[in-house]
């Protein structure tokens, strides 16, 4: 009658662990996507800090949590210029999701990443760490293509539209591009992002506005940029 009686609680026991633990589950499943989902509105509404503190708190070491050190890792590179931790939560991302969507995006973040926290290292606590890595790291090639296509109208003008426009009117529309009205929490980086879906193509935009960008971290809002 004992041995019964034990087992009888033993088992009601299991069942009731089982019960809690199913519920357990359900909570934090409900919980984590409440957490991303209020850091998603914090991060819409320009809070970033505030995001950054929501997403870290739906933080695990599960696969789920990829796309949390991604987005993460966005926000301290885009918004709070902050390679390290940017660089950390990349690196977070490759360990739980090697092959995952935004991994070659990712690979290329981080060696723009750092370059940008090797700069900042270097000794110099004056300059930014953007306007540093600006200045050394400068991709010649691509200041000599933009000076040689904007030469190129004046030194081969098209005979056809002479009787149009002048030269240099046309060479002026050719080079403008299309415009950007720059929106609260902009930077250079997610503006490149928004256009070509890469973040790496921001020193591109900065040599198009050299004359409307007087500091690449501080962007003012409704200043229209040239998208090249």
């Amino acid at each position: 009658m004992v041995n019964f009686r034990t087992a009888i609680a033993y088992v009601s026991l299991s069942i009731f662990l089982a019960c809690i633990s199913a519920g357990c589950s359900r909570m934090m499943t409900t919980r984590h996507a409440q957490l991303i989902k209020d850091a998603e509105a914090k991060a819409a509404q320009g809070d970033f800090l505030r995001a950054i503190n929501l997403y870290e708190a739906a933080l695990d070491d599960s696969p789920r949590c990829a796309e949390v050190h991604y987005k993460l890792a966005l926000l301290y590179d885009d918004k709070m210029n902050d390679p390290l931790n940017a660089l950390h939560h990349f690196k977070r991302y490759l360990t739980l999701s090697p092959n995952g969507p935004h991994s070659n995006d990712v690979k290329n973040f981080m060696k723009r990443d750092e370059i940008a926290l090797a700069t900042s290292l270097s000794g110099d606590s004056i300059v930014t760490r953007s306007e540093a890595a600006r200045l050394k790291n400068e991709n010649l090639n691509l200041r000599k293509q933009l000076d040689d296509h904007s030469l190129k109208p004046r030194s081969t003008p098209d005979r056809t539209q002479a009787h149009d426009s002048p030269p240099e009117k046309n060479a002026t529309k050719k080079s403008r591009g299309q415009t950007y009205r720059v929106q609260a929490g902009d930077t250079l980086a997610s503006i490149s992002r928004k256009f070509y879906h890469s973040s790496k193509r921001w020193k591109e935009i900065l040599d198009a506005n050299r004359k409307k960008i007087d500091d690449p971290e501080k962007l003012r809002a409704g200043q229209s940029l040239v998208i090249p």
